[in-house]
């Protein structure tokens, strides 16, 4: 072999093992906590293997999504590339523990698992109220309870953990509220919510392994949730709970599988999302002071920042769809069955779509990212999202005269949901006018 050739070779050889490290750290739980080295491997799978075909042991094949361009055509292309029944990565092993449990393919079977003709009936069931002109009746009620839970972190002292003191009880309220919940089971509810996404985070998992984690915790979900819809049948309200008990998708009542399920996505699509990019926006803002300094001078950037924290946060990591037929994908033959991640935390940091994609900017514009995907499984939420984030960090950043870090934050290790759990930080309030 001739010395260039050689070369040539360990060059081949050297990119080969840095990509399959790159590919272990976007599979892997724990480098969800460590966002630098994240962002690093996704830019390199970008770069030199956008499409790649991963093979590891205790995981089934499936093909990582990383560019911008390719996790929008296929979430366009909902006929080729298919919702169920695999939607996210998970082992082997924990598979079998919950098809075990359920005798499903999948632990639920609510809107993100389903393809036509359910996916459209089952989101018809409330898709309404998630409308603008239905929720614009929650603006005012929205604008009191961020005044309420401000108030009450400005009664206790000025350091708080943000994201658990304030962006989790404020963002489920709200879905509490929507669902008819009492705030008394606010926070057993989200407790079980998380548990149920988190189940490979420490601090989130409900058992040591993770089939056993979400097993737990959906459990604990359907017994609640079977009272709710007994409840509702018996004596409905005006509130999404009655909605889902009492909906008739194909003109006959819900199964019991996909009734729980519908619960579980309400709790846990309701409210961890956007909680998390209200912690991560705020830790963004703080990293960047002077992007705060900028928001606190220019309030009616906050639109534009809001959009920013999505894009920077991207609180879903990824789901996942299965092709329905042999297509091709940016020319790459993809074969009938074969599963693809779609990473959206890696599309919304693409450089060939977002200027500058490394730095936090307030004004960013245009901002196309996919924090809320698209296509037919776009998230039903995303207005409610913008208007909560909207109400909490506009009545945050009018009481406050500063916000620093007070201590070192904490993120979710998940390759599915991911984001800031714990932000210690010192809220130094305006002196009231009397």
């Amino acid at each position: 072999m001739s010395v260039d050739k050689a070369s040539r070779q360990q060059r081949t050889d050297r990119q080969s093992a840095a990509i399959e490290r790159a590919v272990t750290t976007l599979i892997t739980p724990q480098s969800y906590a460590r966002p630098d080295r994240l962002h690093r491997a996704s830019a390199l799978l970008r770069r030199h293997s956008p499409l790649h075909w991963v093979e590891r042991p205790g995981l089934r094949p499936f093909r990582a999504v990383v560019r911008h361009a390719d996790i929008i055509a296929v979430e366009m292309r909902s006929r080729d590339f298919a919702a169920g029944s695999r939607t996210y990565l998970a082992s082997e092993v924990s598979e079998a523990v919950l098809q075990r449990v359920t005798g499903k393919p999948q632990v639920v079977r609510s809107l993100t698992e389903m393809d036509p003709p359910d996916h459209a009936a089952y989101r018809a069931v409330i898709q309404a109220a998630f409308s603008p002109p239905a929720l614009r009746a929650l603006e005012a009620w929205l604008a009191e309870w961020a005044s309420e839970i401000i108030d009450e972190i400005a009664a206790r002292n000025d350091l708080c953990d943000f994201a658990r003191d304030v962006a989790v009880p404020f963002t489920f309220r709200v879905i509490g509220r929507m669902l008819g919940t009492p705030r008394s089971d606010d926070a057993r509810l989200a407790r079980l919510a998380q548990g149920f996404v988190g189940a490979e985070d420490p601090l989130r998992r409900m058992a040591q392994v993770p089939g056993d984690a979400i097993r737990m915790a959906m459990l604990h979900l359907r017994d609640y949730f079977e009272a709710v819809a007994a409840d509702r049948r018996a004596q409905p309200s005006d509130d999404l709970a009655s909605l889902i008990a009492n909906a008739t998708p194909h003109g006959a009542p819900m199964p019991h599988y996909e009734l729980i399920s519908f619960f579980i996505l309400m709790v846990t699509a309701g409210h961890d999302t956007t909680a998390l990019a209200l912690s991560g926006g705020l830790e963004a803002l703080l990293a960047h002071p002077d992007q705060l300094a900028r928001l606190r001078e220019q309030p009616e950037l906050l639109d534009s920042a809001i959009e920013e924290m999505l894009r920077w946060t991207s609180p879903v990591r990824h789901f996942m769809r299965t092709a329905t037929c042999d297509t091709e994908l940016n020319g790459q033959p993809i074969r009938s069955g074969e599963a693809l991640a779609l990473f959206f935390h890696s599309g919304n940091r693409d450089e060939t779509v977002f200027d500058n994609a490394k730095a936090f900017m307030i004004d960013r514009k245009p901002n196309p990212h996919i924090a809320f995907g698209r296509g037919a499984h776009i998230c039903m939420g995303l207005h409610l999202a913008r208007m909560e984030m909207r109400a909490l960090l506009s009545e945050l950043l009018r009481r406050t005269e500063r916000i620093v870090a007070a201590g070192r934050a904490r993120r979710v290790q998940s390759a599915f949901i991911s984001g800031v759990s714990v932000l210690p930080v010192r809220l130094m309030f305006r002196a009231a006018r009397g």
